[in-house]
């Protein structure tokens, strides 16, 4: 099929057309024309939308589905037909199910499910067996078939040990490891950040320290052994302050954080809705100024949904029996999108994710094949259950202000808008 995309801002810094307005050719998945204007008869489909932008397709390093196991909480199908809808053209997935994904049939089995899907699935595969942090997966065979990086999701590994080997023994494949930070005797049973509003709302907290002993001990371990560590969704200013300092000493370490966790702090605690108990928990105002300059400056590579849906039964009780989690697949760009400029939302959601996990970067230019998220960035609105398309509609940004509008996706020359 010829498709063309009439009056499009690209945003791409590798494009020659980058902030510029362009009609758009596409034929069979590949860009054969980019002028100021071509004729519609030219193409089949003609795409014109209000204020069109393009950028090379978005990509999510932190997701969950469900299944296998808790299909009821959401589908593979359904999930990446979410995503795709939401402007991401692949989205790396967490061993977060039942079974564990720590086998390479697990992981053959999430590639399986998603083929001919409009967007690219990549198994995060789990670090340990079971997750359960006391022996090792079999990275090697995952990494053979398809996982790209290895972590217990939500899972901080307490063996020292067990982490050491990690990291030293995925270097024979230049494996990426994942570290969950959160130090479980310190963190205890805490559901909320550590502080004044955990102790008026009767609430066992989790303090701060729990997080940054978790990536101290990581960082040293990744100076005595090397190779590449990975932090997902830290959430403090400390965390931060690390990662830079770790960065500027030449180590091989990244780190993302949950959208949420630049916008939302546990004054939203207040009202005992369950959505807002996620992991890590909700911070401080200036936690979250913090986490929004180390995007800025790129200390943060990525910012992810985090996206993690619960059922009803699971969700819609008591705060502190509540699982932790929110969907975000929905709201992660209007959320971003409201704190930064478009250029720094692009590059955490495109080029800082890709490089982090060893993805082929994209570009908008003739002759490359087509692999792009098409949104509005103007706008602003309330997010409402009208706007979920997942199958859990546990969302933490229910009634939150959001900016820009997202028209969907072009991937794997199949069409979603």
């Amino acid at each position: 099929m010829t498709i063309l995309l009439k009056s499009a801002t690209i945003v791409d810094s590798s494009s020659p057309n980058h902030l510029q307005k362009k009609d758009i050719l596409i034929k069979n998945g590949l860009f054969v024309k980019i002028a100021n204007s071509i004729p519609a008869d030219q193409a089949q489909k003609i795409i014109e939308l209000e204020n069109l932008h393009i950028s090379n397709g978005w990509f999510d390093t932190s997701v969950s589905f469900g299944e296998p196991g808790y299909e009821e909480r959401e589908t593979i199908k359904n999930g990446l037909r979410v995503a795709a809808k939401s402007g991401f053209t692949a989205v790396a997935v967490n061993a977060n199910t039942s079974p564990i994904i720590d086998t390479k049939s697990g992981v053959e089995f999430l590639i399986n499910q998603a083929k001919s899907s409009h967007i690219n699935l990549y198994p995060i595969a789990a670090l340990s067996q079971k997750s359960e942090g006391v022996e090792l997966a079999e990275l090697y065979d995952m990494h053979q078939s398809g996982a790209i990086a290895f972590g217990d999701y939500k899972k901080s590994v307490s063996n020292d040990k067990l982490m050491k080997i990690a990291l030293l023994y995925a270097q024979n494949f230049d494996g990426l490891i994942l570290s969950f930070p959160r130090n479980n005797t310190i963190a205890n049973k805490g559901v909320a950040n550590e502080g004044k509003n955990s102790t008026l709302l009767g609430l066992k907290g989790s303090p701060k320290l729990a997080e940054h002993l978790q990536i101290a001990r990581d960082l040293y371990l990744l100076e005595y052994t090397g190779g590449k560590l990975h932090i997902p969704t830290i959430s403090t200013e400390k965390s931060v302050q690390l990662v830079r300092e770790a960065k500027k000493k030449g180590l091989q370490v990244t780190c993302s954080v949950a959208a949420h966790n630049l916008i939302l702090t546990d004054d939203e605690l207040h009202s005992f809705d369950s959505n807002y108990k996620v992991n890590p928990p909700l911070r401080t105002v200036q936690d979250t100024k913090a986490l929004i300059k180390g995007v800025k400056d790129k200390t943060i590579d990525a910012i992810t949904s985090d996206h993690n849906p619960i059922d009803i039964e699971n969700k819609k009780v008591e705060f502190s029996s509540a699982l932790d989690g929110t969907i975000g697949l929905e709201s992660l760009f209007g959320a971003a999108n409201s704190l930064f400029n478009l250029e720094q939302v692009i590059y955490a959601l495109t080029s800082g994710p890709r490089e982090v996990f060893g993805l082929q970067s994209t570009s908008i230019k003739t002759g490359e094949k087509v692999n792009i998220t098409l949104f509005n960035p103007e706008g602003e609105y309330t997010f409402t259950k009208d706007h979920i398309l997942s199958s859990s509609k546990n969302s933490i940004f229910l009634g939150k202000k959001l900016k820009g509008v997202v028209y969907g996706t072009y991937a794997n020359n199949k069409l979603t808008v």
